[in-house]
C-alpha cells in the first residue's frame, strides 16, 4: 500500500526546525473558500466533507465499474491547506474571519482529470453531497522553507519567526505572492488528538536574498 507519507517523508516529516526544500508539482483535489475554518457548519467545515469524498471515491475506485489506468492501492494523503488574507504577507492568526483558503488533498500521479471528474459525478451521486466545488489544482510549489509545528494553530507565530530567523540567517527572504502562499500540511486528526499535540507542516516560498 503506496502511503505519500513515507514515500516523501522530506516533505510530510520535517524536523522540528526549518529546513529548505524544493518541492515538485503535485496535482491536488481542491475546494476555494473564505472565512474563519473554526466556524461550526462553516464553508471550510463543508469543504473538507467534499475534499474527503471525492478522495475515498478515488481511492476505493478498483471496487467499481470505473478502471484507472496505472491504478494501485494507497493511503489517502492528509489534509493540507494554503491560507492568505488580503494585504497581509503571511497570516494574521488573530483576524481568522478574514481568512482566504484553499482546502486540498493531494492526488496520486496516475489520477488524470478525466478520473477526477468521474469522482466528482460519481461522489456528488452516491454521498448524496454537492461536489461540484472540488477542482483538479496543479501547484508547482518550487523552493520553500518548511518545519514541523508542534501545538495549537494560534502558537504557530513563534514556529513561524523561527522560520523567518533561519531565512535571515541563510540568505533567503520569504517571496509570497498571489500564487505563493502559507502552507499547512496536517498530520495529526484534530478530532482525536489533543491540541498541544497537533503536528502540522508549516511552508512557504522563498527566494534568494538580493545582494
Amino acid at each position: 500500500m503506496f502511503d505519500f507519507k513515507k514515500e516523501y517523508k522530506e516533505f510530510y516529516l520535517p524536523k522540528n526546525k526549518p529546513e529548505i526544500v524544493n518541492v515538485p508539482k503535485a496535482n491536488y483535489i481542491a475546494v476555494r473558500g473564505t472565512g474563519d475554518p473554526n466556524e461550526e457548519s462553516g464553508a471550510y467545515k463543508q469543504a473538507i466533507g467534499v475534499l474527503y469524498a471525492v478522495a475515498y471515491t478515488l481511492k476505493m475506485s478498483y471496487k467499481t465499474d470505473y478502471k484507472i489506468k496505472g491504478f494501485y492501492e494507497y493511503v489517502v494523503p492528509p489534509l493540507e491547506g494554503f491560507w492568505w488574507q488580503d494585504g497581509i504577507e503571511g497570516v494574521d492568526y488573530s483576524d481568522k474571519a478574514a481568512f482566504h483558503w484553499i482546502s486540498v488533498i493531494r492526488l496520486p500521479e496516475f489520477v488524470t482529470k478525466e478520473d477526477f471528474d468521474w469522482a466528482v459525478d460519481t461522489a456528488s451521486r452516491k454521498k448524496k453531497l454537492d461536489c461540484s466545488s472540488a477542482e483538479f489544482l496543479t501547484v508547482e510549489e518550487g523552493l520553500c522553507v518548511q518545519i514541523m509545528h508542534l501545538g495549537s494553530f494560534d502558537d504557530e507565530p513563534a514556529t513561524v519567526a523561527l522560520m523567518d530567523e533561519y531565512l535571515a540567517q541563510n540568505g533567503y527572504v520569504n517571496d509570497f505572492s498571489g500564487n505563493r502562499l502559507h502552507h499547512e500540511i496536517y498530520m495529526s486528526d484534530a478530532r482525536k488528538v489533543a491540541p498541544e499535540k497537533w503536528k502540522t507542516v508549516i511552508r512557504h516560498p522563498i527566494r534568494k536574498e538580493d545582494r
